[in-house]
C-alpha cells in the first residue's frame, strides 16, 4: 500500500500544527523510518528538525508539486515493503520442532542420557511465529530482554497458561522486580548484587522464579557470569545465606573452541553442588551438551529459522 501525501492537520517539531502535507503513514506510526524525503509540514523526527516547504532531498523540488508527491510516495512505498517482515511459515516451524525433538531424543539415547528440555528462543520473533510453536506443542520459551518479553508475552500466556518463560539474557537490578513477575525461570543470576536484590524482593513477600546461576565458563571478559573459581562460594551464598531458589547452572562456552570441555566442567561443578539443572547447548553445540548431561538446550534458528533482521 502506498502512503500518499494528504492535506490534513498535523504537528510539527515545535508542537505547533500545520494544515498541509500530513503523511498518512506518519499519522499512524510514532517513529517513521524515512529521512529521505519530506512532505510539506511533516516533521523529520529522525533528526528532530522541521522540513522546509516539502523539500525533497533527492530532487531539491519544493511545495506540493507532482514531482515531490511522486518522489515521496515512491520512497515511502519502497520503505514500507522493506520494513514489512515476511509472515512466519507456521508449517515449517511445526516441522522443525518435530525434527529437533527427534534429534534430541536420538542423541540422548546414543549417550544414554535423559532427553533434555527444549527451550525455544524467541528473541525478535513475532507473535505469529510463537503461536505456531505453541500450536505444535512447544511450551518452554526463552527471551533475552525483559522489555521485549513484557511487550509480547502477557497475551500469549493468557492464551496458553501452561507455558513456561525463561529469561536467558542479562538482568539489570532495576528490572528485577518486573522480571520476577514475567518469568518462570531466570537463568542469568550472575553477580552478588543481583542476588541481594532478588533476596530483598523475596523479603517483601514476592514469589521468586526458579533461578540458575550463570557461570562464565570460559572466563571471557566480554561475557557475564560468575568465574568458575568463584562459583562454589557464590552458589553457597545464594542458597544458604540469601535462601534463593537456585536449581542449576547455565553457561555459554567460547565460540572459537570445542565446547565439550567447558560443558564437562559445568557438569562437574553442578554435581559437586548437588544442582540438578544444566542449561547448556545452543544451535552450534547442543549435541556435545546432550552427551555431557544437559537437562536443557536453548535453540532459536533450529526452530524458527533465521532470526528476523530489523530494516536498515
Amino acid at each position: 500500500m502506498c502512503c500518499a501525501i494528504a492535506t490534513q492537520r498535523c504537528s510539527n517539531a515545535r508542537g505547533k500544527h500545520v494544515n498541509i502535507g500530513h503523511c498518512r503513514y506518519w499519522q499512524s506510526q510514532d517513529k517513521p523510518q524515512i529521512p529521505d524525503c519530506y512532505a510539506t509540514g511533516c516533521v523529520n523526527r529522525q533528526s528532530g528538525t522541521e522540513p522546509h516547504e516539502g523539500r525533497c532531498r533527492r530532487t531539491g523540488a519544493t511545495g506540493l508539486s507532482a514531482g515531490v508527491q511522486r518522489c515521496y510516495a515512491r520512497i515511502m512505498s519502497d520503505t514500507l515493503i522493506a520494513m514489512s517482515p515476511a509472515a512466519p511459515d507456521c508449517s515449517a516451524i511445526a516441522a522443525r520442532l518435530i525434527a529437533v525433538r527427534q534429534a534430541l531424543a536420538a542423541t540422548a539415547a546414543e549417550w544414554q542420557r535423559p532427553v533434555p528440555r527444549l527451550v525455544a528462543v524467541t528473541k525478535t520473533q513475532p507473535a505469529e511465529a510463537i503461536q505456531a510453536a505453541l500450536a505444535a506443542g512447544q511450551r518452554h520459551f526463552g527471551e533475552n530482554r525483559v522489555q521485549e518479553a513484557a511487550a509480547k508475552w502477557p497475551a500469549l500466556r493468557a492464551a496458553c497458561p501452561d507455558m513456561e518463560l525463561h529469561l536467558i539474557g542479562p538482568l539489570q537490578t532495576n528490572k528485577a522486580r518486573q522480571a520476577i513477575a514475567l518469568f518462570d525461570v531466570i537463568e542469568t543470576l550472575d553477580r552478588p548484587r543481583l542476588a541481594e536484590t532478588l533476596a530483598a524482593l523475596a523479603g517483601e513477600g514476592l514469589r521468586l522464579p526458579r533461578l540458575l546461576i550463570q557461570v562464565n565458563i570460559g572466563e571471557e571478559p566480554q561475557k557475564a557470569g560468575i568465574a568458575p573459581t568463584a562459583a562454589d562460594t557464590f552458589i553457597t551464598q545464594c542458597r544458604e545465606t540469601l535462601k534463593l531458589p537456585v536449581t542449576g547452572l547455565m553457561a555459554i562456552p567460547p565460540v572459537d573452541q570445542p565446547a565439550a570441555p567447558y560443558f564437562a566442567l559445568l557438569a562437574k561443578l553442578a554435581a559437586r553442588q548437588g544442582l540438578q539443572e544444566l542449561s547448556m547447548g545452543m544451535s552450534g553445540d547442543w549435541q556435545a551438551a546432550v552427551a555431557l548431561g544437559a537437562t536443557e538446550v536453548r535453540l532459536g534458528s533450529a526452530v524458527f529459522g533465521e532470526r528476523p533482521k530489523p530494516a536498515a
